[in-house]
């Protein structure tokens, strides 16, 4: 499975963002996509996740209320909807995708991992 982040870029405080992951390759297996990120000098963590199975999608303290995941009907492409951003929302945000029933939150179970698109907000 090949993911292709986009949708990064430069934006002042408060302004949107709307990121984009497709998979290249149609797969039959079943698979949770899941946000990341990673801002300088931090380590990379988690933002959101919508899982294959269910309609409740899952998504970090620091970006309940402002960012949305979303997903196509035919599963292969998930957005995340950044509104509201702040500067402490910079980062490289990356996504992943997993296939076993293991944690969602957890970045090591996640196999399968997109480039990253990079999002600076501006003070």
């Amino acid at each position: 499975v090949q993911l292709q982040a986009s949708g990064g870029g430069l934006v002042q405080a408060g302004g949107s963002l709307r990121l984009s992951c497709a998979v290249s390759e149609r797969t039959n297996r079943a698979y949770d996509m899941g946000w990341f990120r990673q801002a300088p000098g931090k380590e990379r963590e988690f933002v959101a996740v919508f899982p294959w199975r269910g309609d409740r999608k899952w998504y970090a303290d620091s970006v309940k209320g402002r960012f949305t995941v979303s997903r196509s009907n035919d599963k292969d492409t998930v957005w995340l909807q950044m509104n509201s951003l702040k500067p402490a929302d910079t980062a490289v945000y990356y996504c992943a995708a997993k296939t076993d029933a293991s944690s969602l939150y957890q970045m090591g179970n996640y196999v399968y991992w997109g480039q990253g698109t990079l999002v600076t907000v501006s003070s």
